[in-house]
């Protein structure tokens, strides 16, 4: 039984992507045989159906792809004004605003039992799946196997594959048919399994959790998961300000924190620039520091006007950083804030 697997996924190493790719990974069967019995061992222990892990055993593939993208992730890296053209674009706003004219009732519910205004629902459905119309292109079976024995994050990979045979089982769902991205993300908001068996949720009332289906399911999961990260409705997430052109950028990693006060005295200011609001509340500072305009040669500090504030950022408050716990990137967050101010 093993040892056909392990032929399976060479076959398709070989024959459905890059031969050569396929050649220089080397395929080792033993080793795909070991992660085979580790994980029925694992799910055995955990209590999951023999139905279950039978089905996740039966004919898991190698994709060599995904190995690729895993490696490659990090090697292109947009600007923010470039995330943002790309990802807060007219198209996605008004798409937005159709999805709050047909969800209105649903929408509203998940505000009054989670405390997750629409537009924050919609913003993180918007850049998680542009509404539900990005198609997942992997079995997560594939998808968690490959990741596993790849070997860069294999325990948490490994924990993801029990986390997903779990959910299927008590679910009543077939695992083979559970689609995802290539990092083992699914549904309308992208959840990986762990996270979906701590916070999803039954939002359409039929006792199972099913966030690739359900949309109801899918934005009860959302609005729990904010929930439980400590989302506060009566905050806002940044405040987009401008700072000097001499502002010292190293400042702009998020990290840095200082009161509303002490940021206006280092010349914070809004982007019309009058003052930002005074007060003791806490902030971090985000922009992108390569995105800084050249010095003008002429420009003599003894004698002439200061610069004006031409360096675009954003003061970031507590919710910035909860939606960080979700994704951990700043252009990330500021995206979901700006998309979601653009949906209020």
């Amino acid at each position: 039984m093993q040892r056909a697997c392990c032929f399976f996924a060479l076959l398709f190493a070989l024959f459905f992507n890059n031969l050569s790719y396929a050649e220089e990974c080397k395929f080792n069967a033993e080793r795909w045989d070991s992660i085979l019995a580790d994980v029925r061992s694992r799910a055995t222990a955990k209590g999951i159906s023999t139905d279950t892990i039978n089905a996740t055993l039966r004919n898991p593939a190698f994709i060599p792809s995904i190995v690729k993208s895993d490696k490659n992730q990090s090697e292109f890296k947009l600007t923010l004004d470039e995330y943002l053209n790309k990802t807060v674009n007219a198209t996605r706003v008004v798409r937005g605003r159709q999805m709050h004219g047909k969800y209105p009732t649903l929408l509203s519910r998940i505000d009054n039992t989670y405390g997750i205004p629409p537009h924050v629902i919609l913003a993180f459905w918007g850049l998680e799946s542009n509404y539900g119309e990005v198609k997942a292109r992997h079995r997560l079976v594939d998808a968690f196997f490959t990741l596993i024995y790849d070997g860069r994050r294999e325990k948490f990979f490994g924990d993801q594959l029990i986390a997903l045979m779990k959910i299927a089982d008590d679910n009543a769902l077939d695992i083979n048919n559970i689609r995802g991205s290539w990092a083992g993300a699914m549904g309308h908001f992208q959840f990986i399994p762990t996270t979906l068996a701590s916070y999803g949720v039954d939002g359409n009332g039929d006792s199972h959790i099913d966030i690739i289906n359900s949309i109801g399911d899918a934005m009860a999961s959302a609005g729990n998961y904010l929930n439980k990260l400590g989302w506060d409705k009566t905050q806002r997430i940044v405040r987009r300000v401008v700072v000097p052109g001499t502002f010292d950028t190293s400042l702009f990693d998020g990290k840095t924190k200082k009161t509303l006060t002490e940021w206006a005295s280092m010349g914070v200011l809004n982007p019309d620039g009058s003052p930002i609001p005074m007060g003791n509340m806490v902030a971090g500072l985000v922009g992108d520091a390569t995105n800084i305009p050249p010095a003008t040669d002429d420009f003599n500090p003894d004698t002439d006007v200061a610069p004006k504030p031409v360096i675009t950022a954003y003061l970031t408050y507590p919710n910035f950083y909860r939606i960080k716990k979700w994704n951990n990137s700043n252009w990330y967050a500021i995206a979901i804030a700006e998309l979601a101010d653009k949906l209020k």
